[in-house]
């Protein structure tokens, strides 16, 4: 085997038998499995986390397929290497079937100008593409493209996936085979446990863990749950605080607290801190949660939520990661009414697309005197003048009388 290549790299599938996971998108009766093993695939945008097996799902399409094959990387590649891949494929001398499979990996870097042409010959059929992005496409690719391409998410792989391509490798010649490794079962599935999904991750751990640990007397190199864990990165999180990841841990955060769910609002106010998030970004998540959600069912929480904000501005990180966790716990087990939100949205609906009609004239401003000739204050009752600080009088326009606002539920 070529020791150059790590051992992710020489563990790669080859054919579907041998692809692991994915079996939602990739099993032997859905429509994946089929046209790649047809040769009849369309243009297709492979988006899920890294190491979830879209680069390798990609190299099985090029060992099975008739058309030419041909990988670039967005990062580095341009609108001129598209250009030469689509030159090539319409040389007859060079492929005579006319028709290519052109792989982009990293998609999403492509700008849009370089999206724009690739777009053509996507659409004649020239190129079948195939763009694998850990980002989601609707978001970062162009709106042509995807609607002319078959989106398909990979998820990450499970424990029992990763166990499964771990043993592999320690078997197979091209893997780790040649070397005489003893491990246990439980310390494979800790690896498997440890990569969060990310086959690659897990791989790299072992084949670290393999290289720099010494033969022992008995002609073995044992790999420990010590040595595993010198030789691994700590549990992988699945965040990119950019990306799409950054848009769903902020929003299961916010809907825990709405939802009154304090565990689970301390796990993803965990996730978020865990991947980098601006604590003064979480804090105005809460100060907004505590208005828009508890509001008058507890308006100290809005209070509370402020102060954290404030006290986070002084303090910083890492002490401002319990400023977070009051504020948000006392979010999440609160009461919770969204009256204020629902009158405020239905006001400004009114005002904005109805005739409300006019203030009433007992409400008015008169700061001059002369104004109070014209009626503007006359009649108005003030309240403290009145038992209980209260006195029936019309506030509401004319046209708006009767109308209802604030529902306290």
């Amino acid at each position: 085997m070529n020791q150059n290549e790590p051992l992710a790299f020489r563990m790669r599938p080859k054919t579907l038998e041998e692809y692991v996971g994915q079996e939602h998108v990739i099993g032997k009766d859905k429509i994946l499995y089929r046209t790649i093993k047809a040769d009849r695939l369309s243009s297709i945008i492979l988006f899920g986390p890294p190491g979830c097996g879209k680069t390798s799902l990609a190299r099985v399409i090029s060992e099975t397929t008739k058309y030419k094959f041909y990988k670039i990387n967005a990062v580095t590649s341009g609108v001129a290497d598209i250009k030469k891949v689509v030159e090539e494929t319409k040389n007859f001398m060079l492929n005579p079937i006319g028709k290519s499979i052109l792989f982009i990996d990293e998609i999403h870097r492509f700008n849009k100008l370089q999206q724009d042409a690739l777009l053509p010959f996507v659409e004649n059929g020239t190129v079948i593409l195939i763009g694998a992005t850990t980002e989601n496409p609707y978001f970062e690719v162009n709106k042509a493209l995807i609607s002319r391409s078959m989106v398909v998410k990979l998820n990450p792989l499970t424990e029992k996936d990763i166990y499964h391509v771990l043993k592999n490798a320690l078997e197979r010649k091209d893997g780790l085979g040649e070397y005489n490794i003893k491990i246990e079962d439980e310390t494979l599935q800790k690896i498997a446990a440890i990569s969060n999904g990310d086959v690659r991750t897990a791989l790299n751990g072992l084949e670290v863990a393999t290289l720099t640990t010494p033969i022992e007397e008995d002609g073995y190199i044992h790999l420990t749950d010590e040595v595993i864990k010198n030789s691994i990165q700590n549990r992988k999180a699945i965040f990119d605080k950019n990306g799409e990841e950054h848009y769903d841990n902020i929003s299961a955060f916010i809907k825990s607290m709405r939802g009154s769910d304090p565990d689970a609002t301390i796990f993803y106010l965990a996730r978020a801190l865990n991947g980098g998030e601006d604590p003064l970004f979480l804090a105005r998540r809460i100060v907004i949660c505590a208005s828009e959600d508890v509001g008058m069912a507890n308006p100290n929480a809005l209070v509370v939520a402020n102060s954290a904000m404030q006290a986070i501005h002084m303090i910083g990180m890492p002490e401002a990661r319990i400023l977070l966790s009051e504020a948000a716990i006392y979010v999440a087990t609160s009461e919770k009414s969204n009256a204020t939100y629902l009158g405020i949205n239905q006001a400004l609906e009114d005002v904005q697309t109805k005739d409300t009609g006019e203030i009433p004239m007992h409400i008015r401003n008169a700061p001059i005197e002369k104004m109070k000739e014209l009626g503007y204050s006359k009649g108005y009752l003030y309240p403290h003048d009145f038992p209980g600080h209260h006195v029936e009088q019309q506030y509401l326009p004319d046209k708006m009388l009767g109308t209802k606002y604030y529902n306290p539920d």
